[in-house]
């Protein structure tokens, strides 16, 4: 039987991690990276019995790559604080790890519920398990990808996703997640904003969520979230615009 490392990177959880770090006792041993906790995260991860790395990071791949470094077994599986394992998961990974199956990593299926209990129709799939050898490492600062030398599979079960879980903190992660999404668009010199950019963007989102995704079975959810990553486009680009429009201020001439 091979062994699995699960690594879970967490900010200020201490509400949501207990039951991240329940849904992958299994893992043979399970590491915490701590990205400047100011509450009880890092202390609740120990009485799991975590072993705790720390580190002060807005780019979100040098902290996955620090649970990389840390990994002792063979395989690794992130796990973030908000997502716990299912039963039927957990089963599919011990059968990777019974060398049942055979892939460099595998995309596990990700059900997204939205205040608390309200099931999103979209199922995401995302690669999270990987044998640790395979893994080069993850790129990106804020939109990270694994790096994966070998073939991807997928497990059946779930990796369930409590997002969004009330409106305060919505608010709070659109004020915090804005700010750098802003600074990356103005960073790769994203065209000057315009009247016009904006509710191209917003209604691109708007029915990304509520059509693509299907949210309007989610319901009166569906329409609440769909509207806000709408809202939350808005706020994103409206911080470039004023980030484009204190550069050229300062600099007296366009970006």
């Amino acid at each position: 039987m091979k062994t699995v490392s699960g690594v879970i990177i967490a900010k200020n959880d201490e509400r949501m991690i207990p039951d991240a770090l329940r849904s992958i006792s299994f893992c043979d041993e399970i590491i915490v990276i701590d990205n400047n906790s100011k509450d009880r995260t890092r202390d609740i991860a120990f009485s799991f019995n975590a072993k705790v790395f720390e580190i002060d990071s807005a780019d979100f791949s040098q902290i996955r790559n620090l649970g990389l470094s840390k990994a002792t077994s063979d395989y690794i599986l992130y796990v973030d604080t908000d997502e716990r394992v299912d039963e039927t998961l957990k089963k599919n990974i011990i059968k990777v790890l019974a060398g049942e199956i055979s892939y460099a990593a595998y995309k596990l299926k990700r059900k997204n519920f939205y205040f608390k209990n309200h099931e999103w129709p979209y199922i995401e799939k995302l690669e999270r398990l990987f044998v640790r050898e395979k893994l080069q490492g993850w790129k990106g600062k804020l939109h990270e990808s694994p790096d994966i030398n070998g073939k991807t599979g997928e497990l059946n079960g779930f990796l369930l996703h409590f997002t969004h879980r009330d409106l305060e903190s919505m608010l709070n992660k659109t004020i915090d997640w804005s700010d750098k999404e802003a600074v990356l668009r103005f960073n790769a010199n994203h065209p000057r904003m315009t009247w016009w950019r904006f509710p191209r963007v917003m209604v691109t989102a708007f029915l990304n969520s509520y059509v693509k995704q299907r949210g309007f079975r989610a319901g009166t959810a569906g329409l609440v979230e769909s509207v806000y990553q709408a809202f939350s486009m808005f706020i994103t680009y409206a911080k470039l615009w004023e980030l484009q429009k204190s550069f050229k201020v300062k600099h007296g001439k366009n970006q």
